[in-house]
This record gives structure tokens, C-alpha cells and sequence, in this order.
């Protein structure tokens, strides 16, 4: 059985193929500049080299034509008919209150998607084209959704309310919802057993870093907090989102610059965090090469980022109490090592004691690793995150009506002996 999972965002599809009954992945790649023009697909099979072909995808449903199109290529494809897909698994970032757990597309969950996409406008549109493409390409395969804020649905209502006039909440539906909670949820799992523990006796704090980044409190294995908010802008600071600001700095800065709503929000998530500290880099290790060359800026952009990790550091082990261990996953958190370092270095009072060498070394994508001295009361580990995963388990569960919810399904990783393919 293969299963397909798609990742639409407003301008790319990632994609990967999962052979299930051999639990390998077959293919794996992303089709770029979807809408805007000049697109192309990177495909990856292993063992292969890459191939790229250039090809106009002017809509989603193009783009999805195309992977399936290269999937079945007689010279760069794994299968030889797209018939042997057996479902599709959708990220769906926002679901809103209504998804609690991963579900099989119909007509009412599309509505209840569609319904909420206000909410997420940069990423329910995409993900939303992107279900209709592949029903459009692929009629009559199951389609299943999987979304990004239903991990998180366990959060207490004094976390997830706003201190703002509650029938906000009632009318708009204002709350915190979350994000990445497919990453959250695979590296709580992993790091469950990893220290030998069950899932719903470990409190940890997963810190995922990449250009969008989102920490998240779980205790007795579920989410009981989460850094971003309504939207994914609140919580740390990020490639070009500011994070937490005072919510007065939006309305003071549109009156000094006279500044549209729609100007103020495009800066706030696209011209903030660390491009708006350096004044021209988003990508991490630019920042680190930069700082270490004597950048000023770059130094800042490292200096405040890290200090904010370290406050939700703190500010999470008050919410969980007994701390087992805190992980750093995606781009940033599995390869920045000297972000690391700033963040929890000096948290020695609180029970984590860094290993610089351990932390040096591990700037891979493929090895789960402690940094943290063999004594240190709190472990932190690296720990490569895997949300296609996630999305395939999820899929083939729900097809042999074996899954019940993110809480109770035992995931292929959540167990010792789980070795990444």
C-alpha cells in the first residue's frame, strides 16, 4: 500500500511517497513556485540523483498533475501506475475547534475547513486547493486531512483564552489555537522512548526552530500549552515573524508612518524577527557566519532570539512542573548548534547542564542526540523531527479503522525500538 502525503503551502507542494508494507520511503520532493510562475519540480528517489523538470504549474490542482506525472514516469518515477496510491494524507494547518484528531475528507469536513481559513489565510487557501487538486486527480482515493492545530486541542481553557471581552471568542472564535503539532507530537513521542518512559507520564518542552518556529508545554503527554497563538505570528521570534511585541506597537507604528492594516500585518510577518534585526538574512546560518565575522546585527539577531528560547524555557517548566526533558527539532533547532548554546547555557539552577561538545556535534538531521552532561537532571536532545510520518501512520490507521485519536494511537515511533528508514 502506498500512501501519498502533500504539503500545499501558498507557493511549493512537498510531497512524499510511503510504502507502507515495506515502511521505506520511495520518493520524496517538492514542486516550487506554484502561481508565480517559472515553476519546477525537485524529485528525490533513493539511490538516485535528483531530477528537476521546469513545467507551468498555474493552480495547485497543476501541481499535484505534475508530482503524479513524475511519480509514474517510465525514466524518473517509482510506480507504474497512479492507481497503486492507496490515500492521500493533507496538512491542513488550521481546523480550528472543530478537529480534534486527523479525519477522512468529505464535503462537510471541506466546508468546516473552508469556514475557518480566515483564521490562517496564508495557509488553509493552499492547503484547500491542494485537497480539491488531488480529488480532482485522483477521484474515488481516500483523502485524509491532518491538521496542524489538533495536537493541541488539549489545552486548558485558561490557557487558550485571551484576556479580551470574551464574546470575541464566541463571535470569532479568538482563542490560541497552535501550530506544528504534528512535529510536537512525533518528537514528545520519540523522546518518550527514548528515555524509556510512557507517552502520558513524560512532561517535556519541544522547541521546533525553523523559519516559522513554535514551542509547546506537555505534560502527562499532551499539549497543555503551545507559543503560537491565533495565528502562527505570536510566540518566538522567527525568520521574518516578530513574535511577542506589545500589541500597542501595531496601532502606534500606523500612525506614525501611516501605515495601512494589511502594511502593518505584511511587516509583522514578513519583515520582522531576524530580517528585520539584520536587514537582510533570514536563513539562520548566514546569521551565525555573519556574527562570527564581526556582524553586529547578526550578534543581536542570535543574542535576542536565543533569549527569548530561554524564557519560554522557563516560562514552560513553571507550567509543567517536574521537567523529564527538552527537545529542539526542525532546520534550526537540529542544525544551529550556537542558538542552542545561547539558549540554554546558564540554566544550570534549573536542572540543565549543556555539554558544549555533545552540542557541537550534532548538526545532523538524522541522529537523535543528548547535549546535556550524562548528570544533568533535565536531558535536552536533538531530535530530527518526521511530520510525513506522522501524516502516513495516521492515514493507514484510519484506513484499517484502527486510529482513535493522537493520544491513544501507538505510533511506529513511539516505541524504543523504532529505527528512521
Amino acid at each position: 500500500m502506498d500512501i501519498l502525503a502533500l504539503n500545499c503551502g501558498s507557493s511549493s507542494v512537498k510531497y512524499q511517497l510511503f510504502d507502507w508494507d515495506k515502511k521505506v520511503v520511495v520518493a520524496k520532493g517538492m514542486v516550487e513556485r506554484v502561481v508565480i510562475g517559472d515553476s519546477f519540480i525537485l524529485h528525490e528517489v533513493p539511490g538516485r540523483e535528483t531530477y528537476r523538470e521546469d513545467s507551468d504549474c498555474p493552480d495547485h490542482k497543476t501541481a499535484v498533475d505534475l508530482i503524479l506525472r513524475t511519480l509514474t514516469s517510465p525514466s524518473h518515477g517509482v510506480l507504474q501506475d497512479i492507481k497503486q496510491i492507496a490515500a492521500v494524507g493533507h496538512r491542513v494547518v488550521h481546523g480550528g475547534e472543530k478537529f480534534t484528531k486527523s479525519v477522512l475528507i468529505d464535503d462537510e469536513v471541506l466546508a468546516a475547513v473552508t469556514e475557518v481559513q480566515h483564521l490562517a489565510p496564508l495557509h488553509n487557501p493552499p492547503n484547500i486547493a491542494g485537497i480539491e487538486g488531488a480529488m480532482a486527480v485522483l477521484p474515488g482515493v481516500p483523502q485524509i486531512a491532518i491538521f496542524d492545530t489538533a495536537f493541541h486541542q488539549t489545552m486548558p481553557e485558561h490557557a487558550y483564552l485571551y484576556p479580551l471581552p470574551y464574546e470575541w471568542y464566541e463571535k470569532y472564535g479568538v482563542r490560541r489555537y497552535g501550530f506544528h503539532g504534528t512535529s510536537h507530537l512525533y518528537v514528545s513521542k520519540r523522546i518518550a522512548a527514548i528515555l524509556g518512559k510512557p507517552a502520558n507520564q513524560c512532561n517535556v518542552i519541544t522547541m521546533h526552530i525553523g523559519n516559522g518556529v513554535s514551542h509547546c508545554a506537555i505534560k502527562n503527554g499532551v499539549s497543555v500549552d503551545t507559543s503560537m497563538g491565533l495565528t502562527p505570528l505570536e510566540g518566538a521570534m522567527m525568520g521574518t515573524r516578530c513574535g511577542d511585541i506589545d500589541p500597542a506597537i501595531p496601532a502606534f507604528m500606523m500612525q506614525k508612518e501611516n501605515l495601512s492594516a494589511k502594511e502593518i500585518d505584511s511587516i509583522l510577518n514578513k519583515k520582522s524577527g531576524v530580517i528585520g534585526i539584520t536587514g537582510r538574512f533570514t536563513d539562520r546560518r548566514d546569521v551565525i557566519e555573519n556574527a562570527n565575522g564581526g556582524d553586529r546585527l547578526c550578534s543581536l539577531a542570535l543574542d535576542i532570539e536565543a533569549y527569548r528560547l530561554k524564557k519560554y524555557i522557563g516560562t514552560y517548566m513553571a507550567v509543567v512542573g517536574r521537567l523529564d526533558a527538552v527537545v529542539f527539532t526542525a532546520g534550526v533547532g537540529e542544525m544551529g548548534a550556537p542558538i542552542r548554546e545561547r539558549a540554554i547555557s546558564g540554566l544550570e539552577h534549573l536542572g540543565i547542564v549543556l555539554d558544549k561538545e555533545r552540542n557541537a556535534s550534532a548538526m545532523t538531521r538524522k541522529r537523535e542526540t543528548l547535549i546535556t552532561t550524562d548528570d544533568s537532571p533535565v536531558k535536552v536532545y536533538v531530535i530530527p523531527t518526521d511530520e510525513e510520518l506522522v501524516f502516513t501512520e495516521d492515514v493507514a490507521a484510519i484506513l484499517d479503522g484502527t486510529y482513535t485519536d493522537h493520544m491513544n494511537f501507538e505510533y511506529s515511533f513511539s516505541r524504543p525500538d523504532f529505527v528512521r528508514k
